[in-house]
């Protein structure tokens, strides 16, 4: 029989948004270099976007393939973050057919004459539970793969006890900063706008869509194989505690970033190449979207804090108003203390030796990058995990400062500059640092998580080689 890496076949299937396509990457670039065959599900809309790029990554990997299945929506929809309930719905209703077809044929014989085996496991987005309900059905082992915090799976997997207990909804007009009782582990430190912040729309009569989505997909992966979450034992031990006794298995692997990084296109901010002066970075994520207001409360905070700054705006992030507002926050910085770009390689920039504090919306992928380059942070979440996280930062780690629901200028500059001067912070983070560089060299706790992952992944592919083998006898 064929060595089990040889036979070891993962189809890895992300929801289409950057920061879990991100994840995905760095991931694969991980099985890769273990030996397994990776393929990589697009949809067709993001593997289009792609392009030359696509074929380059699987030139350069013969174990590597794109393959891509429809998700639902018209070519021309903006797939923004207003339409993320939308764009779920759409592939539950219209990817899963595609996908349970093509998935029937890579089971069978790899689907293509590239040479690959034929899948043997599926590691399939965390939120999208159709995917390893359609692989088991078709005897494909499947894995769930959460690219946020443990402690915010934990958070989504608690609210049915917090509806139970009565913690949710929230009273009309009721106090944000009230103790919440009922999530594991957190009752010394957790409030209600630490809550995801759809729980604040929810009503009697109202269930939020994609908080309704999102705490069933959770809620479900109980019946996984195994839940996979990009994180170390170090950072989240108590959540991923209290998150094994209700899962199958669960696999601490990250920061995944660190461990595979995955080949990220070569750029540079020429205004920071060579600079030793310490600057703020605001970077608020791939789908935030802020109002004029908040931009110019923000601009006025950041300049009063006396500190250059980068600010990556995206280009949709405030709307027609987007030019008008990069030669703003140019004149009110001054020449040669403000540098406003679309986007930056972020990773590269937060080891940068000129950074001395990272403003951030939150989301997982920022906050574990934050935390590996020891960068203190200054936290404004927006949706989803994102609060919960912004409250470990400040609350629990206590590597930065949590901001969230304020946008005012002199709150901004205070938090800033404390972030920037404060040595206990920067101590702190430093110390986060070195702690999950640690964990992820050879030995360490993430590094092995991996490796027993991979073992887990070639025991699967073996089991499935010995039953097909058997059914054809």
């Amino acid at each position: 029989m064929a060595d089990a890496a040889d036979m070891a076949h993962v189809l890895v299937f992300p929801i289409p948004a950057q920061g879990h396509l991100n994840s995905f990457l760095h991931f694969s670039t991980g099985l890769l270099r273990a030996g397994l065959h990776v393929t990589f599900l697009h949809t067709d809309h993001n593997l289009r976007r792609l392009g030359a790029a696509a074929r380059e990554a699987t030139a350069a990997s013969p174990r590597l393939r794109f393959l891509s299945v429809p998700d639902g929506l018209p070519d021309d929809d903006p797939r923004d973050v207003g339409g993320i309930p939308q764009l779920m719905e759409g592939l539950r209703m219209t990817a899963s057919a595609a996908y349970r077809d093509l998935l029937a044929t890579l089971r069978r014989a790899g689907g293509t004459a590239d040479g690959f085996p034929p899948v043997t496991c599926v590691v399939a987005d965390g939120i999208m539970p159709f995917a390893w309900d359609i692989a088991e059905e078709l005897g494909v082992a499947a894995i769930a793969y959460r690219t946020v915090s443990a402690c915010s799976v934990l958070a989504y997997l608690s609210v049915p006890k917090l509806i139970e207990l009565g913690e949710l909804p929230f009273p009309e007009g009721g106090d944000l900063d009230e103790p919440i009782r009922g999530v594991p582990g957190m009752d010394s430190f957790l409030r209600r706008r630490d809550l995801p912040v759809q729980c604040r729309s929810l009503t009697n009569t109202y269930q939020d869509p994609l908080l309704e989505a999102v705490v069933a997909a959770t809620v479900q992966s109980r019946k996984a194989r195994a839940l996979m979450l990009n994180t170390t034992a170090s950072l989240e031990r108590p959540s991923l505690t209290h998150l094994a006794r209700e899962m199958h298995d669960v696999f601490s692997v990250g920061p995944l970033h660190a461990m595979s990084p995955a080949p990220a296109v070569a750029t540079t901010t020429g205004a920071w190449r060579g600079s030793t002066a310490r600057r703020s970075g605001p970077c608020l994520g791939s789908l935030t979207v802020i109002s004029h207001e908040q931009f110019t409360e923000f601009l006025h905070g950041l300049v009063a804090a006396g500190y250059p700054f980068l600010w990556v705006l995206r280009p949709d992030m405030l709307g027609a108003s987007q030019d008008a507002a990069l030669r703003e926050a140019v004149a009110a910085a001054g020449e040669g203390r403000s540098c406003v770009v679309p986007w930056v390689p972020q990773r590269d920039v937060l080891r940068h030796r000129a950074v001395g504090c990272f403003l951030t919306h939150s989301g997982w992928n920022s906050t574990i990058e934050g935390v590996v380059e020891g960068v203190p942070m200054v936290c404004w979440p927006f949706f989803v995990d994102q609060q919960i996280n912004s409250r470990f930062v400040g609350a629990v780690w206590r590597n930065g400062l949590d901001m969230k629901d304020v946008c005012e200028r002199d709150v901004v500059e205070r938090t800033v500059r404390v972030a920037m001067e404060s040595a206990d912070v920067r101590r702190t983070a430093r110390a986060l640092a070195e702690q999950v560089e640690r964990d992820i060299a050879d030995g360490g706790s993430s590094a092995l998580e991996f490796k027993r992952l991979v073992s887990f992944i070639k025991d699967l592919s073996a089991s499935a080689a010995e039953n097909d083998l058997q059914n054809k006898e």
